[in-house]
């Protein structure tokens, strides 16, 4: 099957991109592996003709926005972000309504039927600077709540959450009893979380960082050192990789993301063959998001 994409890839000018909760599998075929911003910022530099991304629907959308000339592909269409489903175009009207003087700020675990209403993009890694860095003192940001409380931390804006309660199911599964059980197993080992988990669990972390983030972070560290993760389980395949003279424990094993997971070997092979499901953002959507996540760039 391996050896089935990578004749495949050759034959069509095509990349894989992978985001770190793949499958390992997925993981080891992919050209890249990394988080949503480095991922995004990938899909722009190749040049391949046909991007394979082995992420979620906001993600694929977000590579079909930056690359018009490109064919994007998502190897099982089903891979639906639920965080992204949770915050709607005219919720996200309403807001702004109500707030007539405030940017709009979004996470880019959203769809691009919301991201063209934003005035900025931001990701897990650079959602403190994005947020500082706009004009308005009042900042509507959605749909994480718990990123939204990791941004409120560090700035002397006010941040108002839309929707009020969004989060990401994989990462709402971590708890404080899950992080104190861990520390007593591993009394010496440092705790990294995602900003995605819950305010309980980020107060209690050594770091907070986005994915890469954290791999960044332990890698830094001493060999023979031991770490507590906080995100969803399959960033542990990378850190095992990249980090093999150190220890890395989950915190909690039910940190799953079932529609990361969907994505195999045999669809991917699949979709290179067929070469789809293909991505596509509506022109006029794709125009208004994409100026919205340029900004982030520039930013």
């Amino acid at each position: 099957m391996i050896e089935e994409i990578e004749q495949l890839k050759r034959e069509k000018n095509a990349v894989i991109l992978a985001h770190n909760y793949q499958r390992a599998e997925v993981q080891d075929i992919a050209e890249f592996v990394g988080d949503s911003l480095e991922l995004a910022r990938r899909a722009m530099d190749t040049s391949a003709e046909i991007v394979v991304f082995c992420g979620v629907d906001f993600m694929a959308e977000t590579a079909a926005i930056l690359n018009p000339d490109k064919k994007v592909l998502i190897p099982d269409a089903g891979a639906i972000c639920p965080m992204a489903q949770q915050l709607h175009a005219d919720e996200l009207m309403a807001m702004k309504r109500k707030y007539p003087d405030a940017e709009v700020v979004l996470y880019v675990n959203t769809l691009a039927a919301s991201k063209a209403l934003a005035d900025c993009i931001c990701t897990s890694a650079n959602a403190r600077e994005v947020v500082n860095a706009m004009s308005s003192s009042t900042v509507i940001f959605g749909p994480d709540r718990n990123l939204a409380y990791y941004v409120q931390k560090a700035t002397d804006k006010t941040v108002i959450p839309v929707p009020q309660h969004g989060l990401c199911p994989s990462h709402h599964q971590i708890v404080l009893s899950d992080v104190l059980r861990a520390k007593e197993a591993h009394p010496d080992a440092k705790v990294v979380v995602h900003p995605e988990c819950i305010p309980e669990v980020q107060d209690i972390a050594d770091y907070i960082a986005s994915t890469s983030g954290m791999v960044r972070i332990c890698k830094a560290h001493d060999s023979g050192d031991e770490f507590l993760i906080g995100t969803e389980i399959g960033l542990l395949h990378r850190l095992n990789k990249e980090a093999p003279a150190k220890k890395f424990f989950p915190i909690s094993n039910t940190a799953v993301c079932p529609q990361m997971k969907m994505h195999t070997l045999e669809n991917i092979a699949l979709a290179l063959e067929k070469e789809e499901p293909v991505v596509s953002v509506p022109p006029e959507i794709a125009a208004r998001a994409r100026r919205a996540i340029e900004r982030m760039f520039t930013i």
